[in-house]
């Protein structure tokens, strides 16, 4: 029983409680048992923080069914070692070495000191913007809603948005507030934050927490830090800037709008994609280039740490690196003047290759299973189940139960990471000192 292999087992295990919970009769607004596609479908989703859904989870699910579904979205986002490992802390018990490495891996940390630390910081984290956001979500559903359903949609939606997972209690998603200023921001600032990675937020807080205490010392960012806030930086202006112009003649999604209120749909169909799964247009309606610019920000997902998912900003910044050294005839993979390992370059491909087959993979499968369905919706489906966003064009419901099985594996797969299950499967790799001689090969 490799750390892998734990890892992947557990996140299984919290899936199948969560389709057991999921079919209880008191889950469903029916009073029924509940479907186990539908259960297992929902659970997976929850669990790999997607926010995919076959039933509108706003009138299918009862208080009960809603709330195991946060309470799954939130173990999903912390992740499960980081969630069994809290537990561990709460009764007073020291963890092992084994469970160390296991937080390592599981945190893409380069070292196992100070684990238990960082665990309670990405507890208490967590807590203070889910709180936060409830707080600014209640002013835009109180007085609409009343009390008692406007603080459980504030709670759901404001864990949903921090886990990245993108469930709502809205039939229209978020569509009814596209135009709500606080709604957008406080949605779109949590689900930045979210997919940002936590050790980005804490060396933010160590810096600002700096200057407040008038520190002459001049803060020096890791690359981490650096690489997560300028890729996600850069990919949210292009990605306003394309879907405004983009859609901007469509009256389906922007057309009908004010010029203040397609900056802002724009804006939020520019972070949704980075794993969120939220929307406030019809993302049925959207043109052609406007999901295919949808699919590529899908894809790249959020940042390593944080609660999305996707190929990681990380991983692109070291790929276009390579890509940049390759012509300027450079041997070394340069990033703000750090040089990248070649464990790391070969990681970043792996990935890559790994994703791409998933989508490849799962495409094909549900092409052959749903052959009436248009190319573009289907790999839009594989994309965000993969990725963990949870966006759709409207067919997920549609789909045949095979299709829904794949895109559960899909789901599962990108949760856990390509590079992760095949470890867990091939068991941890073996070194070798075998060194072979070096010889040219045609390329490109």
């Amino acid at each position: 029983m490799t750390v892998s292999r734990t890892i992947c087992l557990g996140f299984i295990a919290v899936i199948a409680i969560g389709t057991i919970l999921l079919m209880m009769p008191f889950s469903t607004n029916s009073g029924t048992w509940n479907d186990l596609i539908v259960a297992l479908f929902t659970s997976t989703s929850a669990v790999c923080v997607t926010g995919l859904s076959v039933v509108d989870p706003g009138t299918y699910f009862s208080f009960w069914g809603q709330l195991f579904i946060a309470l799954l979205a939130q173990i999903g986002g912390l992740g499960y070692m980081t969630t069994t490992t809290f537990l561990i802390l709460l009764i007073g018990r020291r963890f092992d070495l084994r469970q160390k490495v296991a937080i390592q891996q599981a945190l893409d940390r380069p070292g196992m000191q100070g684990s238990a630390q960082i665990i309670r910081s990405i507890v208490a984290t967590t807590l203070i913007f889910e709180i936060t956001g409830i707080f600014l979500l209640l002013p835009a559903f109180v007085p609409k809603y009343g009390w008692n359903q406007g603080i459980w949609l504030a709670i759901f939606h404001s864990i949903n948005a921090w886990n990245n997972a993108g469930f709502s209690l809205f039939k229209d998603n978020l569509i009814g507030y596209q135009s709500s200023v606080l709604v957008v921001f406080t949605i779109t600032g949590l689900i930045i934050f979210g997919g940002i990675g936590y050790q980005v937020i804490l060396e933010t807080y160590v810096w600002l927490r700096d200057i407040l205490r008038k520190k002459p010392a001049k803060r020096v960012f890791s690359l981490d830090f650096k690489v997560a806030t300028t890729t996600t930086l850069i990919l949210l202006i292009l990605g306003t800037v394309a879907f405004f112009f983009v859609e901007l003649r469509n009256p389906e999604t922007f057309g009908s709008l004010s010029f203040p209120d397609k900056l802002l749909v724009a804006w939020f169909q520019s972070v949704t994609p980075r794993t969120a799964g939220f929307n406030t247009i019809d993302i049925g309606k959207m043109t052609t280039a406007g999901l295919f610019i949808t699919i590529a920000l899908m894809f790249i997902g959020a940042s390593p740490g944080g609660t999305g998912g996707g190929m990681k900003t990380t991983t692109l910044r070291v790929l276009t690196s390579c890509t940049k050294a390759i012509l300027q005839g450079k041997e070394e993979v340069l990033l703000y003047e750090r040089k990248i390992a070649l464990n790391l370059v070969l990681k970043a491909v792996g990935v890559l290759i790994g994703s791409v087959a998933t989508v490849i993979g799962a495409t094909i499968l549900i092409a052959l299973t749903d052959s009436e369905l248009e190319f573009i919706q289907i790999l839009f489906e594989v994309v965000s189940a993969f990725a963990t966003v949870g966006l759709s064009t409207g067919i997920t419901g549609s789909v045949s139960a095979a299709a829904k099985l794949i895109l559960i594996v899909t789901m599962y797969i990108g949760r856990v990471g390509v590079l992760l299950l095949m470890s867990a499967i091939l068991g941890d790799p073996r070194p070798s000192r075998i060194h072979y001689p070096e010889e040219n090969l045609l390329v490109g």
